[in-house]
């Protein structure tokens, strides 16, 4: 089963994108032992211009940003989503494209770093993971550079 739905908005469509992001969702959903769920990620590469209206239209921020998540359920629900007999979407993901290649650039490690990165991040978003405290910080760190360590996409690529 497929794990993701990936649209472009306004950006030029690239396969090793796809491919990459692919990957790293089914090593998330492998992580967390979520390959028999019956979930997608819908994932939307945008421009730093899309991401703004939708930051402003959404969060009420009128900034742009890297990487957006909505999620639909809450963290607690997940685990009840194990025996749907449909397919179900777990959240959409918006990433901006642009944005990636600046952050990767700005860190010093590849673009693939970074793009894996944005997905992982936006990933553990809709399992209801946050980072608002230290504490939330480091779980989440903790889960997203396991996930990265083991498809040995590194820092110092």
């Amino acid at each position: 089963m497929k794990k993701t739905e990936i649209e472009y908005l306004e950006i030029e469509e690239k396969k090793e994108y796809e491919e990459l992001i692919n990957k790293v969702l089914e090593k998330c959903f492998s992580v967390e032992k979520m390959e028999d769920f019956k979930l997608y990620i819908s994932i939307t590469l945008t421009n730093p211009e899309n991401i703004r209206k939708l930051n402003k239209q959404y969060r009420n921020i009128d900034r742009e940003t890297d990487v957006l998540s909505f999620p639909m359920f809450e963290k607690d629900e997940i685990l009840e989503l194990k025996n749907l007999d449909y397919e179900e979407v777990l959240g959409d993901i918006i990433i901006s494209i642009e944005r990636v290649k600046e952050q990767a650039e700005e860190y010093g490690h590849s673009f693939e770093r970074e793009l894996s990165y944005m997905v992982v991040h936006g990933f553990y978003h809709l399992m209801g993971e946050d980072h608002m405290s230290e504490e939330e910080k480091n779980r989440m760190r903790q889960k997203e550079e396991k996930v990265l360590n083991e498809l040995n996409i590194l820092r110092d690529k």
